[in-house]
């Protein structure tokens, strides 16, 4: 091997080693507070400031979290947003995504690229005529409130019309020789063949909704309509003084659903949007 070989294959063991080590850290920065809010949460107050790997274990923490704040409302109101959110959203994204998918009309393009801008703007740029609309509507404070400025979703109709578009027309067509209507060819041709991302999407739409915060606090000022990232807001704010045990195990109360769904799809989730690229 001469020399040009060597230093090549040199430089390319070292950037390999570069990029493991940068990733390692990486992780290791993001597990940090996770891990801390773990540690924290299982141990005494006493605890909280300083390592000691003989602490005793308690869940005192989490019973008293339950017990200081409505979380089985505030659970209850999450559940039933981001169910009602992500069943619109799969029936209208469903639909769009088909029509831009596979039929011709005038002004196809132009409204998809309507669709693709919507990607552009910031939801936050749209919280005061959201909240104008709410309010002539009389929904203010409710979780039909929360929910309805994202029933449509310009991501859902992107990513499923370009699944749709890598089905094979054939199969469109022997659907069609037998009978099919085009809803029928929807739900028993399109919809199966896509279920991988409707996995994937539906992951990406709860861990969102879940997480959302800015417009629930805005829209909701009543336990009733609270979901569990506004309740987690109230129940962590100074007047309730500042109790790092109870308030990391409130916190890992709120984010266990969203961490054990992803790791039990984490595999769907990267796959459908790997098959989903741009076409």
């Amino acid at each position: 091997m001469n020399r040009p070989e060597q230093a090549s294959e040199h430089f390319g063991r070292g950037g390999y080693l570069l990029e493991s080590a940068a990733a390692w850290l990486l992780g290791l920065l993001w597990i940090l507070p996770l891990a801390y809010a773990v540690w924290t949460a299982f141990h005494a107050p006493e605890f909280s400031t300083r390592l000691e790997l003989g602490a005793p274990l308690t869940l005192q923490n989490f019973a008293n979290a339950w017990n200081a704040a409505p979380f089985a409302r505030y659970f209850l109101n999450t559940f039933l947003l981001v169910s009602m959110i992500l069943a619109a959203q799969l029936v209208l994204s469903t639909l769009a995504a088909y029509s831009f998918a596979r039929f011709e009309f005038r002004g196809r393009d132009f409204m998809f690229f309507l669709v693709l801008l919507q990607l552009m703007v910031m939801p936050d740029v749209l919280i005061v005529e959201n909240y104008n609309t709410m309010n002539v509507l009389g929904l203010r404070d409710t979780l039909l409130a929360i929910g309805l400025p994202y029933f449509a979703s310009a991501f859902g109709i992107f990513l499923l019309r370009q699944t749709f578009k890598t089905v094979p027309r054939e199969l469109e067509e022997a659907a069609r020789v037998e009978g099919a209507s085009a809803l029928q060819v929807l739900l028993k041709v399109y919809v199966p063949l896509a279920k991988p991302v409707y996995l994937a999407y539906a992951l990406v739409s709860v861990s969102h909704h879940w997480n959302n915060f800015l417009w629930p606090l805005i829209i909701t000022n009543s336990v009733e309509s609270r979901p569990l990232t506004v309740g987690l807001q109230v129940f962590s704010s100074t007047d309730q003084g500042v109790d790092w045990s109870i308030i990391t195990a409130a916190t890992l109360m709120t984010s266990a659903p969203l961490l054990i769904g992803f790791l039990l799809f984490q595999r769907q989730f990267v796959q459908s949007f790997m098959r989903a690229g741009i076409r």
